[in-house]
């Protein structure tokens, strides 16, 4: 694990086309305590998942700096599964490590970890969404990561689905601690998942709260329990 220190000066984005030039974030500072699970909640277009793109050093044209506390291994679950259609699904989980034997060994036994060792060797189009978000989470946690940069993983999901994985995410946590950083719209899934939820406003973004979430598992799998809070937290976000 590590923390994340996290400065943007500036990041805009330039005029495309007819639409004008829009600047995204200006002097905004974010820390990720090392361990932590930060939920970033706010509406769509805020730059979330620029954000996550930052630390991830795949957007790399904004001014400031991305500061860890040790030398990371990043793994990022994206909004689609990245799923290659042409390869089985413990082919897709070890796609991040060496070829080899012990690779192979690790990539199974992180598909048992995620119930559904059953279809190492199935193609992507054999699974449903929510087991291809499994797969997603193997090849994340496959590299051990340090840092976790999860944009929306959980999205178009039945609630029953998102529930489960919501669960899993939090077994393989205990088991594989790394300092992760959440995006979602969802209030309710930012309640029931975080150890603290920054919820960002306005052009340029902003950091609008500033939440501790010390919730027991119980309660975060109560929905009147999460509700609760949401509410009391003023954690409501147009869309």
């Amino acid at each position: 694990m590590t923390s994340i220190h996290l400065h943007i000066a500036e990041k805009r984005f330039p005029a495309v086309g007819g639409a004008p030039a829009r600047e995204i974030f200006r002097d905004f500072r974010l820390d990720v305590a090392s361990g932590e699970l930060l939920v970033l909640l706010g509406a769509s277009g805020l730059g979330k998942t620029t954000l996550l793109n930052i630390v991830a050093g795949l957007d790399t044209r904004f001014s400031g700096e991305v500061r860890f506390g040790a030398t990371p291994r990043i793994a990022y679950a994206f909004q689609s599964p990245r799923l290659l259609p042409w390869r089985t699904v413990l082919e897709n989980v070890v796609l991040p490590l060496p070829s080899g034997a012990a690779s192979r060994a690790a990539g199974k036994a992180m598909l048992e970890e995620v119930g559904i060792a059953d279809l190492a060797d199935a193609y992507p189009e054999r699974l449903s969404l929510g087991q291809q978000r499994r797969v997603a989470l193997a090849r994340a946690f496959v590299v051990a990561p340090d840092v976790l940069l999860m944009d929306e993983p959980f999205v178009s999901l039945d609630e029953t689905t998102a529930v489960r994985l919501r669960e899993l995410l939090r077994t393989l946590l205990q088991r594989r601690a790394a300092s992760v950083l959440f995006v979602t719209h969802d209030g309710a899934e930012a309640v029931a998942l975080a150890s603290r939820i920054v919820l960002l406003e306005g052009t340029p973004a902003r950091i609008l709260r500033d939440v501790d979430v010390a919730l027991t598992p119980q309660e975060r799998a109560n929905p009147a329990k999460v509700e609760a809070f949401r509410r009391a937290a003023g954690l409501t976000t147009p869309g």
